[in-house]
């Protein structure tokens, strides 16, 4: 024997909310969940920049059929925005582009920029981004240096509010303004073209220097584990399955919920479409069986439950 170190049993089916570090891509977030897991079947909902860290929910073998609805919910984040400079991705890993000083930006502009930013806006994505322009990266087409331009795309920003302002010099000693604020978003709203945006309206450009996401829906930091945290879990004789949020857990959090009675259960088995809860949620309903078991994720259609992924 050669003493190899003993590994726990394979994980459940589940959602883990992992707080990811700097340098980190999601896809290096979710490599790393898979051995930890010892399964392929593992994914991501909502993907975060190296430069940010903070929540990400990573979906476990039957739990990542419901990462495509949850990653269609609300967005917290803590960022931290430099107005006076400018950079190729909005964010401090691309490079400055444009220098201006910001010292001399009184609160009440800066209140009113950032008003102008809140609730239903449009907003133009960053372009070092994922976004596909005719069926390529629009990061892509930047780095081969293609001149285009992104569409506005409707975003709604509920709450965004600066805490602190503090006067500092950049490195090619211009003078600027870091904010710390709180951003909560709907999917798809970038946090770095904000930070563009609320710069260029103020007339000396912006970016963003720092980005933690702190809330996915009802997933929040303080339910997150570290990298280290689940590896020392993975090594232990009990397994990865104490860092997992069984998938009915998750389910519940995250949608309302119908709870059904047996002849239901089994009618909505055999694909059955009941008639609707009348919950008026205008997006998927968890369904529980009597025995609290979780069925499927549907959605009100013409007043008959649709199904959109059965987990039984």
């Amino acid at each position: 024997m050669t003493g190899r170190k003993k590994r726990g049993p394979a994980a459940p089916d589940g959602l883990v909310v992992i707080d990811k570090p700097a340098g980190f891509t999601s896809h290096d977030v979710v490599a790393k969940t898979r051995g930890m897991a010892r399964t392929r079947r593992v994914g991501h909902a909502g993907t975060l920049d190296p430069m940010a860290t903070g929540v990400l929910v990573v979906g476990v073998e039957k739990a990542t059929r419901l990462l495509g609805h949850l990653a269609l919910t609300e967005k917290e984040y803590e960022a931290t925005i430099r107005l006076g400079q400018t950079t190729v991705t909005d964010d401090a890993e691309g490079e400055i582009t444009g220098s201006a000083a910001a010292s001399g930006i009184e609160r009440t502009a800066l209140d009113a920029g950032v008003a102008a930013l809140t609730g239903d806006i449009l907003q133009v994505p960053s372009k070092v981004s994922a976004i596909k322009v005719d069926g390529k990266r629009s990061y892509s087409r930047v780095r081969e240096g293609e001149d285009f331009e992104l569409e506005a795309r409707p975003v709604t920003v509920p709450s965004f509010r600066v805490h602190e302002v503090r006067p500092a010099e950049a490195a090619d000693g211009t003078p600027v303004l870091d904010l710390d604020a709180t951003v909560v978003c709907s999917s798809g709203t970038y946090i770095r073209a904000l930070a563009r945006d609320l710069g260029a309206g103020l007339g000396v450009g912006g970016h963003l220097t720092a980005l933690r996401r702190t809330r996915v829906g009802p997933y929040g930091i303080k339910d997150a584990r570290t990298l280290e945290q689940m590896q020392a879990a993975a090594d232990s004789p009990e397994g990865f399955g104490p860092c997992i949020m069984p998938i009915a857990e998750a389910a519940a959090a995250a949608f309302p919920r119908w709870d059904v009675d047996a002849e239901q259960a089994r009618l909505l088995g055999n694909g059955v479409r009941l008639t609707a809860p009348g919950l008026g949620s205008g997006g998927p309903i968890a369904v529980f069986d009597p025995d609290g078991r979780f069925l499927a994720l549907v959605e009100e259609a013409q007043g008959r439950a649709k199904s959109l992924a059965v987990f039984v």
